[in-house]
């Protein structure tokens, strides 16, 4: 066994932040070296019950399952991990933070820990200490991260979405790339039904992909919830004008998209039924790992940017954080760090194949993003990031509409025509005024 040193590490730290990776034994050693010199202490007798959710990335939850043994190896602290449906993380973590009970490390998505912030532990210390070592945080990463002045999540990642489309389609369409614009979008999609190749996403509540899509059309028009004053900002002409421009595209969608929730889209691209959608990149990592013939012809794109201007890209932070009911705090704090130092961290970017994007700038440079050209786009996607209380503050407010589906609720209503989009605007302005009372 090599007989690693606290210098030794430090040294090869630097190294991995450059996207250089540890495996194996070599993992084991840097981990039991960390653990006789770690940051945080765990409590004598630790044990951490974690919850996460299921993977859609296989390599991923491989990985991830393999980085928490090295910890348990090196520091002794007991580790049980729970994995349920993506769907069924916020409200269990909402059920654990009111009764005061259950796992004391949950990783979700979106901005659940916005919800019940009190009933977090502290992890001011944790985020400095990994934002002095790895480069800081980016700025979405920070605004997801605390509340206030203080940290009460760690943003572990976040699950970049883009557009997905099938190469040949578009260009049988008559387009070389996938359009830029609202406009080129509509055109395409309109076209590419013609053609039989229809586009589609999830207009259901779907956490991930209906979500993101949906602020980014209500966004790209000039939209949005909330003004910079916090104030209801919704029922606006921009807000109209975007959902006018939804009811259109969907015209050009295959038919069921009302009803999907995360993962119809994915079986529905696979299957040959679209021709383009909105997701992260486990399409196409499917496709590869089952070698099947459609994997040379995935292309991602870009979210086209509207009338705005600019970009307007809503993607799905997976932060993590710990409930201040545990009995092993500092456990919590060390579990947390360990997976997001870099011999970890950089194993599991590499495994994850693009569908997570670091929050770290100091892994920018990662291989992950250079050895295949078709993840280029997802690199980006920490850094395009808005946040999901744009244009106000995230805070109880924004993560109680996010979590009430007043976005996506209001755009399926006006695209399909159960409501004009002027009504669609006014319920959603109704509905969002509950809770941003002034």
């Amino acid at each position: 066994m090599t007989d690693f040193t606290r210098r030794d590490v430090l040294r090869t730290t630097t190294a991995l932040t450059a996207g250089a990776m540890l495996t194996g034994t070599s993992l084991l050693d840097w981990a039991k070296a960390w653990a006789a010199d770690m940051p945080f202490k765990p409590e004598d007798g630790a044990k951490l019950r974690a919850l996460r959710w299921n993977r859609f990335v296989e390599s991923e939850d491989v990985q991830f399952d393999a980085n928490i043994k090295a910890f348990i190896e090196a520091t002794g602290v007991e580790v049980r991990l729970d994995k349920e449906w993506l769907d069924d993380i916020q409200p269990k973590a909402a059920v654990a933070a009111n009764v005061g009970a259950g796992p004391d490390v949950v990783w979700g998505p979106l901005a659940m820990a916005h919800l019940f912030p009190e009933k977090l532990v502290d992890m001011t210390d944790v985020a400095d200490y990994l934002g002095g070592k790895y480069g800081g945080w980016f700025p979405v990463a920070e605004t997801y991260g605390k509340r206030d002045d203080r940290w009460i999540c760690i943003p572990l990642c976040v699950g970049g979405n883009y557009i997905n489309y099938r190469k040949s389609m578009v260009q049988a369409a008559g387009f070389d790339e996938f359009p830029a614009d609202t406009d080129g979008l509509l055109k395409l999609s309109a076209e590419m039904n013609k053609q039989g190749n229809a586009g589609g996403m999830a207009l259901g509540h779907a956490s991930g992909d209906g979500n993101a899509w949906t602020h980014w059309a209500v966004w790209a028009f000039g939209g949005r919830l909330v003004d910079e004053n916090n104030k209801v900002a919704v029922n606006s002409p921009e807000t109209i004008q975007g959902l006018e421009y939804v009811r259109e595209l969907y015209q050009t969608f295959t038919p069921g998209t009302a009803s999907w929730l995360d993962g119809h889209n994915n079986k529905a691209f696979l299957s040959g039924e679209v021709g383009w959608t909105n997701n992260g990149i486990s399409i196409y990592a499917k496709a590869v790992r089952d070698g099947m013939d459609i994997a040379a012809d995935i292309e991602h794109a870009y979210y086209p940017v509207g009338p705005v201007g600019r970009p307007t890209e809503m993607h799905v932070p997976f932060p993590w954080m710990a409930f201040n009911y545990t009995k092993y705090p500092n456990a919590a704090k060390a579990f947390m760090t360990f997976m997001m130092e870099a011999p970890q961290y950089n194993a599991w970017l590499q495994e994850s194949v693009g569908y997570f994007t670091h929050t770290l700038k100091g892994y920018a440079d990662h291989p992950v993003w250079t050895e295949d050209p078709k993840r280029r786009v997802f690199k980006d996607a920490t850094e395009r990031a808005l946040s999901i209380g744009h244009a106000g503050t995230l805070g109880y407010a924004a993560a109680s509409a996010l979590a009430d589906f007043i976005i996506v609720d209001m755009v399926a209503e006006a695209a399909t025509g159960q409501a004009s989009p002027k009504d669609a605007a006014a319920r959603a302005e109704k509905r969002a005024n509950r809770y941003y009372r002034v």
